[in-house]
């Protein structure tokens, strides 16, 4: 079969473009910068450069081609108007460029953050309710509308349009030479020493191997018009980083700010110095609890433990950290924050915060 994926080389696309070519497909990849194909490397596909915001562009890419993967998208907070456009319309030009050059189905690579928060103290599922006012997050609002315009267009064009919503997405890249972006990046900054906190609410982690396999499972079983949860286990934020320390050996402390805090300080610093730790602690700040069930039961998805997600993160990073390829730092309003708290834990100053917490029946420092 002839497939076509766009935003083949991040995170994500790379894994599923690996998985489609080890199964014989024909496959052509989009990008915009043929730099970034490094990320492919040892693959046999075909390359065309097209941005997923050129209507002629993504239908010549997708002429011939059975089945679509539209994996592209910008896992950003700024510039905000690139992100809308990324997240929100390009998803609506996928499904119309594909209609019109005689695709037959395309699974669109959406994420838990189109479907809201959970609530009630329970993880969500597919049907989870949408706040009225939107979730208040750029990305995450946006992903959702690129969702809603997706399926709109197909149902109007008669093109199967599935939707996958992936959780907080780790592992290691196809490419292991080449450094983490986005989701990745929190487990390289606790290993470096620069994360100065996390906040005491909920993620669920998933493998991105798991992901990109159940994408492939989407395209063969889902039903058009549908979305499926691809998650793994859900864990506390201060979870995730006892994990990655027992697992790497590295430990570093930092802070456990309760959400309402983290809502707070994000909400200020987005009023002050714009995206920094506070911006990051206020999307922490949500229950981000999900269930799979539905994409366990109807597409056959068997997603891998937390730990082993973890694991196998944490081994990647010590590769690269070894073979000196991280990028050099370049939020020093992260370097700040972790070293003040790295001082504090120096002279005894964090021993109060444990001591309260401790009272309080709640962590407060790692």
């Amino acid at each position: 079969m002839r497939v076509c994926v766009t935003g083949a080389t991040g995170f994500i696309g790379a894994q599923i473009t690996a998985k489609l070519v080890a199964a014989g497909h024909e496959v052509r990849v989009t990008v915009r910068d043929r730099r970034r194909l490094r990320a492919l490397e040892g693959l046999e596909v075909e390359s065309v450069q097209a941005n997923v915001l050129d209507r002629r562009a993504m239908r010549r890419a997708f002429a011939r081609c059975e089945l679509v993967f539209h994996a592209a998208g910008l896992v950003a907070s700024r510039p905000e108007s690139e992100v809308w456009r990324v997240n929100a319309i390009a998803p609506r030009l996928a499904v119309e460029a594909a209609a019109r050059a005689g695709v037959r189905r395309l699974v669109l690579t959406s994420s838990v953050g189109a479907l809201g928060p959970a609530r009630g103290g329970r993880a969500a599922n597919e049907q989870n309710s949408w706040p009225e006012e939107g979730t208040g997050f750029l990305y995450t609002d946006a992903k959702h509308e690129g969702e809603l315009a997706a399926f709109e267009a197909g149902d109007r064009l008669g093109l199967e349009v599935i939707a996958v919503n992936p959780a907080y997405v780790l592992g290691a890249a196809f490419n292991r030479m080449i450094a983490g972006e986005t989701s990745t990046r929190i487990v390289a900054n606790y290993m470096r020493g620069r994360l100065p906190a996390v906040v005491d609410s909920y993620t669920n982690v998933v493998d991105v191997e798991d992901v990109a396999r159940g994408h492939v499972l989407a395209a063969r079983k889902g039903k058009a018009g549908q979305r499926y949860i691809l998650g793994g286990d859900n864990l506390r934020w201060s979870e995730v980083i006892d994990r990655v320390a027992k697992l790497s050996g590295i430990e570093h402390p930092l802070l456990v700010v309760p959400p309402g805090v983290a809502t707070a300080a994000g909400a200020l610093g987005r009023l002050g110095a714009g995206f920094g730790p506070m911006e990051g602690m206020r999307l922490m700040a949500p229950d981000w609890r999900y269930s799979s069930a539905k994409a366990r039961r109807e597409l056959g998805y068997a997603p891998r433990s937390a730990t082993e997600t973890l694991r196998r993160t944490v081994d990647w990073y010590l590769e690269l950290i070894e073979d000196d390829r991280l990028p050099p730092h370049r939020t020093r309003s992260f370097d700040v924050a972790s070293s003040a708290i790295h001082l504090a834990d120096r002279f005894g100053l964090l021993l109060p915060l444990k001591v309260g917490g401790n009272l309080a029946g709640r962590r407060t420092v790692i």
